[in-house]
């Protein structure tokens, strides 16, 4: 199998190279579990060893005391669990907050925000709580204005927040930005929430498979799942040819699930390469000519994004949309386009060298919301739109419960289905066609 692996085209994603990122440059993976070599019975069969397959097996094991078996095609840490930036955030997709509450209503709208507030809580009770060496950086989430329209939206969601929602948003004029976080030659001002935060994903992933294995949880790396059948009786499934029996299934996969899984994911979600560099340490001299003096994460408001960080060593991490097709993902063009949106963004740091360059997919879905959704003894966690290291927890947590039998929140996060995508074999054009309405929309504002 070629390293261009694309979800969409390719059989399955085992076999292929890890990503050449940072974070694997800072930790060794552990020795891999062992694949299955024999038939297996367990409760719950988990397809996925990233963030949501590890905690939605933890939680099953360690609350509702029922006997998960995970299967990673990989070695855990391939997938888009450490290939991604490491930001803990109050992710809602590109919905915004009114754009819910004229939706769903304003309850619905409020239930939604008090999960994803959850979500970052319940990442950073889980570091606290487990002692998870993962480098979690200083609490502030900046979303920067690229233009004078996103400015006055900032400013009206900041309003909505903090009268509705009951949000610590704080509104940042350019030129308090440029004092006391960044110069950012291209922001208009800022909106801050406060409980946003930066890590090392693939630290935090290792821990949250500790966490499995000591709760009890079977993990199988190496070991590529097929064949999913459904029966009166449960499920069944191919796991590198042996046979597996299970009461239930939960699809982990997320961007990275095979070509076709199961109908039940089938052509529901687009899946879109993100690129990310990150740079040598800068010297103070570049942080002072750059003017950054926070290590927060940040993210402006164009329609294709550009998102941000320094590191604990003072590395700039810098990231945003990468290729349409996995075959062109390491042409220079892709590069070079991130370093023309360093140079917009902080012209002083356009030819600072970078050391690490790679990519990795987010499940996009139509209805720019996740889902964690169970019907039917399958469940599946999908569709996080780039937010899925803090909504994973709290979509693994609320999945095991309905797995368990639970009642969870009557939201459409958990009450729904992902909607299919139109015309889902054009997806590649459609996607196409999507970049150059963006691209001409950030420039024109």
């Amino acid at each position: 199998m070629t390293q261009a692996y694309d979800p969409i085209t390719a059989p399955h994603c085992q076999g292929q190279a890890y990503a050449p990122s940072f974070w694997s440059s800072t930790v060794a993976l552990p020795t891999a579990n062992a694949a299955l070599q024999q038939n297996l019975q367990c409760d719950v069969a988990i397809i996925g060893g990233g963030f949501s397959g590890l905690l939605t097996a933890y939680y099953l094991a360690s609350e509702h005391q029922l006997e998960c078996a995970v299967f990673e095609a990989n070695q855990v840490g391939f997938g888009a669990s450490a290939r991604n930036a490491g930001f803990v955030l109050k992710g809602s997709g590109r919905l915004s907050y009114p754009q819910m509450a004229k939706k769903w209503g304003m309850a619905t709208c409020q239930g939604i925000y008090q999960e994803f507030s959850d979500a970052v809580a319940r990442v950073e009770g889980l570091i606290q709580q487990h002692g998870i060496a993962c480098e979690p950086q200083a609490k502030g989430y900046i979303k920067i204005a690229h233009n004078q329209t996103a400015f006055q939206n900032l400013q009206a969601q900041a309003d909505f927040l903090r009268t509705h929602l009951g949000a610590d948003a704080e509104f940042i004029s350019r030129e308090d930005l440029q004092q006391d976080y960044m110069a950012h030659q291209q922001a208009f001002g800022a909106l801050r929430l406060r409980d946003g935060f930066g890590l090392n994903p693939l630290k935090l992933l290792l821990g949250y498979r500790d966490m499995a294995i000591k709760a009890g949880v079977k993990l199988f790396e190496h070991t590529l799942a097929t064949d999913i059948q459904q029966h009166d009786t449960g499920i069944t499934l191919k796991a590198n040819g042996y046979s597996v029996t299970a009461k239930k299934l939960v699809i982990a996969g997320n961007a990275y699930n095979q070509k076709v899984t199961h109908p039940s994911i089938d052509k529901r979600f687009l899946p879109i390469l993100s690129s990310v560099m990150v740079t040598r340490p800068l010297t103070e001299t570049e942080l002072t000519a750059s003017g950054l003096q926070t290590h927060q994460v940040a993210m402006d408001t164009r329609t294709l994004k550009y998102y941000y960080r320094l590191l604990p060593d003072n590395r700039l991490l810098f990231g945003g949309r990468g290729a349409i097709y996995a075959k062109d993902q390491d042409k220079a063009v892709y590069l070079n386009n991130l370093r023309r949106g360093l140079g917009a963004c902080f012209p002083s740091l356009q030819a600072v060298p970078h050391d690490y360059y790679w990519h990795g997919y987010i499940a996009a879905a139509i209805d720019d919301m996740p889902h964690a959704y169970y019907h039917n003894n399958i469940g599946y966690l999908l569709g996080y739109c780039g937010a899925g290291v803090s909504f994973s927890a709290q979509a693994a947590y609320r999945m095991a419960q309905q797995v368990a039998g639970i009642k969870v929140p009557n939201l459409p996060l958990y009450s729904t289905p992902l909607p299919y995508l139109p015309f889902a074999q054009l997806r590649r054009i459609g996607q196409w066609g999507y970049y150059q309405y963006a691209q001409i929309k950030d420039k024109l504002g």
